[in-house]
């Protein structure tokens, strides 16, 4: 996995890199991939992804923080599409030599030689912006959730992972998934990090994270349009 530098604050805390770990297993993207994220914030997830996917759209509905996700691609050489079709940095951005992640240029690579995916970024309140091509989408945070459900299931997005912290959202999300018939599997885990105590090792725990994992089954789907071919060939 690639480091990950996030060099300019959201004051929200990114998505934990062991959470993010098993979030792209999840998403197993490729180069082939359109990826959504809803709710960028720092640009954590979406730097991930633009190191794995062919193509990257993040939303995010608070402008500064939009600003963050911004900066925080150019630090790590990604690219922001800026409505020409060309990739551009900011240039007013400095990005420490020493940082995890080396400055590259613009599709240039920042994991091992795959090189990255130009990101498209929009200032939105999802289910507003969100593309009908996505191949994988994440659900950062509960706000809208259902809405996102309805256009994910309405456009066949066959990858979608959405992470809660609050025990009963996970409850009502799950049902959320069941209901639109996008639920394959929900995982619980917890990461501890350990530190020094009287010359010896404890542990701290993070929060619980419920990863909500499933998408749009497209053998289903085309058995369903198979069916319903058949069921107007009937009524001919």
């Amino acid at each position: 996995m690639a480091n990950v530098s996030l060099p300019h604050d959201a004051k929200a805390g990114p998505t934990k890199p062991e959470v993010r770990a098993v979030l792209l297993s999840k998403l197993d993207l490729d180069r082939s991939d359109h990826f959504v994220e809803v709710g960028s914030c720092t640009g954590a997830v979406t730097i991930e992804a633009a190191c794995r996917a062919g193509r990257v759209t993040a939303i995010e509905r608070k402008p500064d923080r939009l600003t963050v996700t911004e900066r925080n691609l150019a630090a790590n050489g990604i690219g922001v599409d800026d409505g020409s079709g060309l990739a551009a940095a900011d240039p007013t951005d400095s990005v420490d030599p020493a940082s995890p992640v080396a400055p590259a240029d613009p599709g240039s690579s920042t994991d091992g030689g795959r090189g990255s995916a130009t990101v498209t970024l929009r200032e939105a309140e999802a289910p507003a912006g969100l593309p009908d091509d996505a191949d994988a989408l994440f659900l950062g945070g509960s706000r809208n959730y259902e809405a996102v459900l309805d256009h994910a299931a309405a456009t066949g997005v066959d990858r979608v992972v959405m992470n809660v912290s609050r025990l009963e959202v996970a409850g009502a999300a799950t049902e959320a998934f069941r209901d639109r018939d996008l639920l394959e599997d929900v995982v619980q885990f917890q990461v501890s990090h350990g530190y020094e105590l009287a010359g010896a090792t404890s542990f701290d725990s993070d929060n619980p994270v419920y990863m909500l994992v499933g998408g749009v089954d497209e053998e289903d789907d085309d058995t369903a349009s198979v069916e319903d071919a058949d069921r107007a060939e009937a009524a001919r």
